[in-house]
């Protein structure tokens, strides 16, 4: 059966995303942190250990923090990350004959209401599409996780098809490959190409986690793609939190080291972010180029996130297409 024989009102694919305060204040983070610092999936320390540390340590001081770091990146239509979202399902429905939608791991709206939304309208097929490139259990499976919990509350469960990771498609990879060259047209070639990735603890990979694997496949798939030298392609890992080891190098301590290394300009993207977000717009864009220029270094670029991007739709739409294929 192809997409084109497919009826609208029977199946619909829900993109989903790690998710985003309702406001840059301090009560929505507080809200926000809480629910997603308390996943499992996030932080598996034991509740009588961690909850302490974490309604009275943590949310009241990061909450303060992080507000202003999200005032400075907010937009007039709202958190970047639910624009970009919104822009994505927008031009994704454009490709299909089926319903398009979205929900967030953490915050509004959540999974299980956007599902129960769907059955509830007779959707009893539907394609679930977490924008994690990488696999990771702290990012996919935390929407699995979701997506059960919604099963087990249900008499008469949908069908549902998940899709685990996609930073090998080919589709992607062009994609990603292309924005790199868009750059480059416009502002020449760097001394490097910094792929900064979102940091989990190293404990997790040790425990299975493949996250790692799959983000030198990229770094590495990149530099292939591109046909530019592996070594000038370099890895590190963004945005660790405590005091336990996180995968390493960690880019903002990398920074600090490149001037020295010869490497005086430098180009910065993070393909594991479908959306660009708090963690590019600012932790990324903005507080690690100030790093990086503080070292010695003299031009710091990021590369936007593959966004709402033709390219990137194209991406979901194939992937969709892929997932759909039998059910008749």
């Amino acid at each position: 059966m192809t997409t084109q024989q497919l009826s609208h009102s029977d199946y619909a694919v829900v993109l989903v995303n790690l998710g985003t305060p309702a406001a840059p204040e301090v009560p929505a983070i507080k809200a926000y942190l809480k629910q997603f610092l308390s996943d499992k999936r996030v932080v598996d320390y034991p509740d009588i250990l961690w909850q302490p540390i974490l309604q009275l340590a943590i949310l009241p001081f990061r909450s303060r923090k992080v507000a202003k770091a999200y005032q400075s990146i907010w937009w007039p239509e709202g958190s970047p990350l639910r624009v970009i979202t919104e822009r994505q399902v927008d031009a994704l429905q454009q490709q299909l004959p089926i319903k398009v939608c979205y929900a967030m791991t953490y915050g509004e709206p959540a999974i299980g209401h956007v599902l129960q939304k769907l059955t509830e309208q007779g959707v009893q097929r539907i394609v679930v599409l977490p924008l994690y490139p990488q696999y990771s259990a702290t990012t996919t499976a935390a929407v699995s996780d979701q997506v059960g919990a919604f099963l087990r509350s249900c008499r008469d469960q949908p069908e549902i098809r998940f899709h685990k990771h996609y930073h090998r498609h080919p589709l992607y990879r062009q994609a990603l490959a292309e924005s790199v060259r868009h750059h480059w047209q416009e502002h020449g070639q760097a001394d490097a190409l910094l792929l900064s990735f979102h940091g989990i603890p190293k404990r997790f990979v040790e425990l299975g986690d493949p996250y790692e694997k799959h983000c030198f496949e990229t770094a590495a798939q990149l530099a292939e793609d591109l046909n530019w030298p592996q070594e000038k392609v370099i890895v590190s890992f963004q945005s660790r939190v405590g005091k336990e080891q996180w995968l390493q190098p960690y880019t903002d301590q990398l920074l600090e080291t490149l001037p020295a290394q010869g490497i005086k300009g430098l180009q910065v993207l993070s393909p594991a972010f479908a959306a660009d977000c708090l963690e590019t717009l600012e932790e990324l864009a903005v507080e690690n180029k100030e790093i990086f220029l503080h070292a010695g270094g003299e031009s710091y670029q990021y590369i936007a996130a593959l966004n709402d991007s033709p390219a990137h739709i194209g991406v979901f739409a194939a992937i969709v297409q892929q997932q759909l294929q039998g059910w008749s």
